[in-house]
């Protein structure tokens, strides 16, 4: 049977839950335990694929096309594990389930409450990962912060599963804020124990404290801290403030954490735990002094969440080059009433722009295209940058003024980015997207071909719109070169330029940042980068 662990937080959103789990995951798979990580969100939307990210940060997609939390994408490049729908669960797909069971009449007439029915379904997917995935251990996330009232379900289930199972074989986590006072330097445990009484009052003793501070505890802040939350002093653990994401696991490591979990669970170790190559990641990343800019040309760059595993690709790359990128970050909005881009891009050696949804922005990602493809600046465009290359393509060369994405405007006479015609017949009804693994078929003798050393890649998709086939020979008349296509549906995956006429401008309609992971930089941005550094 398998064992569980739930995290909670406490005091304040943001404190790390998910790297929590993730690194958590991480130090008990590198003991050979065979681990799978969940996140339970309160929020009522079914995912959050229709969340601003503004609201949400960066929607994460996995390989079977479910939209999911920001944190599975730390689950993933942290254990290196690919995930599912099966991962991340909402209130919005509890309520979902239930209601229509109930339409469907499986509950026989019953009233339908929050205990049971509502807390039995939130068990029941708890429980399906042991069902279909034969884990020995399930790290859940219990998202929102405990006091809130939309997360209370998810207590009352977790607190049954404990009771269901045996205490023996869960083990409760929480993330609490031990803040730093700076007048009074020092560190106040107070919220910290509200939460924990918190917790307390649902019938959930945490068996474990990770302290969230600033600074470290001194053995009177901890000792206080394990008195009047019921929990051991050697039970609670320090995650202070760290310079990178990856030094935390590090930071458990040293304090014995994945050892507590396995000695609580009573969990036999299989493997003598093997960090070496994710210290060698932290210590190279700690040691880089050699910068370069890299511009990423985007709508939601108030919220760097948006694009946090753009971010983490692109350090993966960098720390594996022993170069440090400074990101450069560009309001596509604002670039638009831009009449000087050489001072906009003055010391750029590298543009990125990233996906995105809607028409916002759109002429400045198009200005920042031009001025890459005409300056020579080195331009990585990834889905909704696909899409505006493409249409800064069609109006500068092809010499289609009005060339433009049905996305945006949807009575354009040269719709060079437009729906499948599959889509198109469920217009009326929504179009449908396109999520999840494809294939893509690499043409050989291509820059993408030299950089993924393969002619058959599969990479993960998120968006509605795609390369016009109608254009398709008029572009590869002047000279854009289509290099990646899915075969099976007959579209344009990847297209490029000579590298003869550019040193290196490539624009996929997938999202290569996605399957990144810290020790393994995904292909294409590790050549993105050298190429950057080798023109620098």
């Amino acid at each position: 049977m398998s064992k569980y662990i739930f995290i909670t937080g406490g005091v304040v959103s943001g404190l790390g839950k998910g790297i929590t789990v993730a690194s958590l995951g991480m130090l008990l798979k590198a003991r050979g335990l065979n681990v799978i990580l969940q996140k339970f969100d309160p929020y009522i939307n079914v995912d959050p694929g229709t969340i601003s990210p503004y609201q949400h940060g960066e929607v994460f997609v996995t390989d079977d096309g479910a939209e999911t939390d920001l944190d599975l994408g730390h689950y993933e490049r942290f254990t290196d594990e690919n995930l599912s729908y099966k991962n991340n669960v909402t209130t919005g797909k509890i309520y979902w389930s239930v209601l229509m069971q109930e339409r469907n009449g499986d509950y026989l007439g019953q009233t339908i409450q929050i205990v049971p029915h509502i807390t039995n379904k939130i068990k029941e997917n708890i429980y399906a990962t042991q069902k279909y995935l034969d884990n020995e251990i399930v790290i859940t996330e219990i998202g929102g912060t405990v006091g809130d009232i939309e997360s209370l379900p998810f207590l009352e289930a977790i607190r049954q599963v404990s009771f269901d199972i045996g205490r023996e074989n869960v083990l409760f986590i929480h993330v609490a804020l031990v803040p730093y006072l700076k007048k009074s330097n020092e560190l106040k445990t107070k919220p910290a124990q509200h939460s924990v009484k918190e917790l307390l009052s649902l019938g959930i003793q945490p068996d474990v404290i990770i302290a969230r501070c600033e600074k470290k505890m001194s053995p009177d802040t901890k000792d206080k801290l394990s008195l009047f939350c019921n929990v051991k002093e050697k039970y609670i653990i320090e995650n202070r403030d760290c310079d990178s994401i990856y030094q935390v696991p590090l930071l458990f490591e040293e304090q014995n954490l994945a050892n507590i979990v396995c000695e609580k669970l009573d969990l036999k170790i299989k493997n003598k735990s093997n960090l070496d190559s994710w210290i060698d990641y932290v210590n190279k990343e700690k040691k880089l002094t050699k910068k370069i800019n890299i511009a990423i040309v985007g709508k939601y760059v108030k919220l760097k969440d948006a694009y946090i595993s753009l971010i983490e690709a692109l350090n993966h790359a960098g720390v594996s080059l022993d170069i440090k990128l400074n990101i450069v970050w560009i309001d596509a909005e604002k670039l638009e009433k831009e009449k000087n881009l050489s001072d906009v891009f003055n010391g750029i050696k590298a543009l990125i722009i990233p996906g995105g949804f809607g028409s916002r922005g759109i002429d400045g990602m198009i200005k920042a295209v031009n001025y890459a493809r005409e300056n020579k600046i080195l331009f990585l465009g990834i889905c909704l940058g696909m899409h505006c290359a493409i249409i800064e393509y069609a109006r500068n060369v092809l010499n289609l003024k009005d060339a433009n994405s049905s996305e945006f405007d949807s009575d354009c006479e040269n719709p060079v980015i437009d729906l499948m015609l599959d889509q198109k017949k469920l217009k009326s009804k929504g179009a449908t997207m396109r999520l999840g693994k494809y294939n893509c078929n690499i043409i050989r003798n291509t820059l993408v071909h030299k950089i993924y050393d393969s002619e058959m890649i599969s990479e993960r998709h998120r968006h509605r719109f795609e390369f016009n086939n109608k254009y398709r020979s008029e572009f590869i008349k002047n000279n854009l070169i289509i290099s990646g296509l899915n075969k099976e549906k007959n579209l344009v995956e990847i297209i490029e330029l000579d590298k003869n006429k550019h040193p290196f401008f490539v624009a996929v309609q997938f999202h290569p940042e996605l399957k990144s992971r810290p020790n393994k930089p995904h292909k294409l941005f590790y050549e993105f980068i050298k190429s950057a550094i080798n023109n620098n």
